[in-house]
């Protein structure tokens, strides 16, 4: 049985104190529970609805708390990249590069990521079908690059909604590169005419559970000590103290799963 891996952390770097503040309990959980720590925080949100939204704190700061978490704890990280000459940029402080949804289909971004050597995290177009994914990876690999990932994270429903299909996971699977589920962006109601994305955290558990069951290979999860507080995409960020439990019980499942 593969080691199951969790990606979480801020949806955007804010800080040394609270990235590390939360690093430091995720680790925690993480050990205690056999899972594979890869820390995640987006070091420029660029996609933001609204000009004046929080877009990051300084560009090399935030790169630098990234590394030294990683090397701190001695884990993974990851962090968005949106045009094609930020992964060489980024490369030399994370060891994974997330491609956003919205730009899976960016041929010269895929493949400069690619060009990194470094794994790639894909999100899923909430546009595409799991099986139109596979055209995604293959840019990367063409880079001679097979450290791929692909993760759901959500199919548009009407404007302001989004919708989970739990059949996802297992036909991205047919692709042969592992599967994430993005439990938080999942919850995410986009569109909003307040121009702030909303969303409701209190179905992320039931979306974990549910992609444990149908054999995801890892989860992504957002978490901050107070979501209402955050910079970044306050509505879908999990509580931190509400992690433990919730991974306690997918892990209960994938026992039950493989034994």
């Amino acid at each position: 049985m593969k080691k199951f891996f969790l990606i979480a952390g801020p949806c955007a770097i804010e800080g040394r104190e609270m990235a590390f503040e939360i690093a430091t309990e995720v680790n925690r959980i993480c050990e205690k529970l056999g899972i594979a720590y890869i820390f995640k925080g987006s070091y420029e949100k660029a996609n933001r609805s609204k000009l004046d939204s929080f877009t990051g704190i300084d560009k090399v700061e935030a790169l630098e708390i990234h590394r030294d978490i990683a090397n701190h704890f001695g884990i993974g990280n990851i962090t968005d990249v949106h045009e094609s000459p930020e992964p060489a940029e980024v490369a030399p402080y994370v060891s994974h590069l997330q491609i956003p949804a919205f730009l899976c289909r960016q041929t010269k971004l895929l493949m400069a990521a690619g060009d990194t050597g470094l794994t790639v995290n894909i999100k899923k177009g909430q546009f595409l079908s799991p099986e139109a994914m596979a055209f995604a990876v293959n840019k990367v690999k063409a880079t001679g690059n097979n450290k791929v990932w692909v993760c759901e994270r959500g199919t548009t429903f009407g404007y302001t909604d989004l919708v989970v299909d739990a059949t996802s996971i297992y036909r991205m699977k047919k692709i042969g590169v592992p599967v994430v589920m993005d439990c938080t962006h999942s919850v995410q109601k986009p569109n909003q005419t307040s121009g702030v994305t909303g969303g409701d955290p209190e179905l992320i558990e039931t979306i974990a559970l549910s992609a444990v069951a149908t054999g995801v290979d890892g989860l992504f999860l957002e978490v901050h000590p107070n979501p209402k507080n955050a910079l970044s995409d306050p509505f879908t960020m999990l509580q931190l103290d509400r992690l433990e439990p919730i991974l306690e019980k997918c892990m209960k499942i994938r026992k039950a799963l493989n034994s």
